[in-house]
């Protein structure tokens, strides 16, 4: 089970919950322009009646509109050295391209079974889905034997979310039900001399502030049969 979701929000629809918490690191950054950051996100699905999970069909997180994400000079994983690997394997092969890394807790409901958890280790890389910049994430644990790669494409997002990546998760396949998320996108790299961040933010407050609040995530699942279900976040930033 995945910790530190206390301080986050929680949206109920009928018995399902739907919880988001994160943070933004550093929290002191500058006013007029960005700096280099990581985000962690930590998302939950569950009942308060301890029904069984829908399954999602497609999930989308929106990232803050004052955030930057930078790729040039970064490499790319092709998808193909990432299928039916380990994340060792993973790693060997897309190590360069590696912007993240968390945890993906799902919950298998088999015919005539007891439903069962599973864990896995995830692995943020940059990519490309056709034309468009994507994220891949890679989802192993060993026992029971489980490997997938999640497609996110990156687009551009709308109001107080600037970025967001959205997936169709058709591939977990229809006995899985997502249950626990944790994410955190981070990386520092060096490009024909200068160093870059995968990630940049500032704090854009008024002059007379120090200290000021912004939307910094929101995550939304499509459920089967079509519902969907949401919940966003705020939090506070320092300028200097």
């Amino acid at each position: 089970m995945i910790a530190g979701l206390a301080q986050g929000e929680r949206s109920q629809y009928g018995t399902l919950i739907v919880s988001l918490d994160g943070r933004l690191s550093p929290l002191v950054l500058p006013r007029e322009r960005s700096a280099p950051v990581a985000i962690s996100l930590e998302g939950r699905l569950q009942t308060d009646d301890g029904s069984p999970l829908p399954r999602v069909t497609e999930v989308q997180l929106g990232l803050p509109q004052q955030g930057v994400l930078s790729t040039h000079g970064l490499p790319t994983c092709p998808r193909r050295e990432l299928i039916a690997t380990s994340s060792v394997a993973a790693l060997r092969n897309c190590r360069e391209a590696l912007v993240g890394h968390g945890q993906l807790d799902l919950t298998v409901r088999l015919p005539h079974q007891k439903p069962f958890a599973v864990q896995t280790h995830l692995l943020a890389f940059n990519a490309h889905l056709g034309k468009r910049h994507a994220v891949f994430l890679h989802a192993f644990t060993p026992k029971p034997p489980f490997s997938v790669v999640l497609p996110f494409a990156l687009r551009r997002g709308s109001g107080r979310f600037g970025m967001t990546l959205a997936a169709k998760l058709p591939v977990v396949g229809k006995w899985a039900r997502v249950a626990e998320f944790q994410m955190t996108l981070s990386r520092r790299y060096a490009y024909l001399g200068r160093r870059r961040s995968y990630l940049s933010a500032s704090c854009p407050i008024p002059k007379r502030f120090t200290a000021g609040f912004f939307s910094l995530a929101r995550v939304a699942y499509r459920l089967a049969g079509g519902r969907q279900v949401s919940t966003a976040i705020a939090r506070s930033c320092r300028a200097r």
